[in-house]
Parts: C-alpha cells; structure tokens; sequence
C-alpha cells in the first residue's frame, strides 16, 4: 500500500497552514479521524490496524518530512511533524496560488461569496458552487474538473468575514452533508 496519498495530503495542509499564517520553522500537528486515513489510504482497518499500518510512514516520508511522529488517541491520529519537515514544504514545495489567492480573499474583511468564486473561476472554468442548508455551512464550492485540486470546500457566512473548511469528498459524505 502507497502513502503518496497520505504524504500529499499532509503537504497540502502544511501549505494552507503556511498560507494562512506565514512561514515559521516549527514542529505542527495535524489531527485525522480513522475515517480520513481510510479514505486516504483506500482501506477499511480499525484504529489498532490504522496503528500498525502506519508504523512503516515515517521511514518512508523522513527524507522530506523528517521524523515524523504518530500518536492515537481512540480512532483519532496525530502526525507531528518535525520543524525540518515543515521547512521542507517552505523550500521546496509548490505553494499553491490557488490556496495563496483564496487565503487573501477569504482574510479580507467583509470579502463576499462572490469575490470567492471569482478566485474559483479563475483556476478553472469548471466550478460547483451551490447553496447548502444542513445547518453546518452556507455554501459548497469545488472544482468538478479537479483541477488545481480534488478538495471540496465549505463557506460559512459569519458577521463582517466568511470562514471555510475544506474536504476531501469522501469526508464531506462521512460527514452525511451530501
């Protein structure tokens, strides 16, 4: 079984990290429901098969990523990444200018959904966005070409500012909001 997966996804949310609060050599820790590993990994183990699966990820990834830490807690998992790790996705990973654009917009007071789909289109033509009323978000917006990525991301309309959260799909379907 590959942890490419597994390795770009923690890339991507050390770049929005990076994206969102600037670039600090630091140690970070990043949190995954067993139900996210399995979507990542295509496959369906338990916490404690979760567990001893991932014993081979840092031996694997400690080139790039350093030696990067895991601890559960029940179905949840810890990756701590080293602060080589964060600063080799500083140095030599592509910041996404997708992400970089939608941070500034989304950070921007009183910025609105449709300064935000702007930012969409402009990566490509190719955009979902609906109005969503389950009560946890106000809108769903993603790519359906996939491109510049595969995640799906929901806006909440707050006073004065607009959060967001992003997804993979399958998540977002665990999640029983689709």
């Amino acid at each position: 079984m590959s942890y490419n997966k597994l390795e770009q996804n923690l890339t991507d949310l050390i770049l929005e990290e990076q994206a969102k609060l600037g670039y600090k050599k630091e140690r970070i820790r990043l949190y995954y429901p067993l139900s996210s590993l399995n979507h990542i990994l295509h496959a369906a183990f338990d916490s404690e098969e979760m567990e001893r699966h991932l014993l081979a990820f840092p031996e694997q990834v400690k080139d790039r990523l350093g030696l990067v830490d895991i601890s559960r807690s029940g179905d949840r998992f810890c990756f701590s990444i080293p602060e080589e790790g964060t600063e080799y996705v500083h140095e030599r990973q592509s910041e996404s200018p997708f992400i970089s654009e939608l941070v500034q917009t989304v950070s921007r007071h009183g910025c609105t959904m449709q300064e935000i789909l702007e930012v969409f289109r402009r990566y490509s033509p190719a955009v979902h966005a609906e109005s969503v009323s389950h009560g946890e978000f106000d809108y769903l917006v993603y790519f359906e070409d996939g491109r510049p990525d595969g995640y799906l991301y929901c806006f909440a309309l707050e006073p004065g500012h607009i959060i967001y959260h992003r997804f993979l799909p399958e998540d977002y379907r665990d999640f029983g909001f689709l």
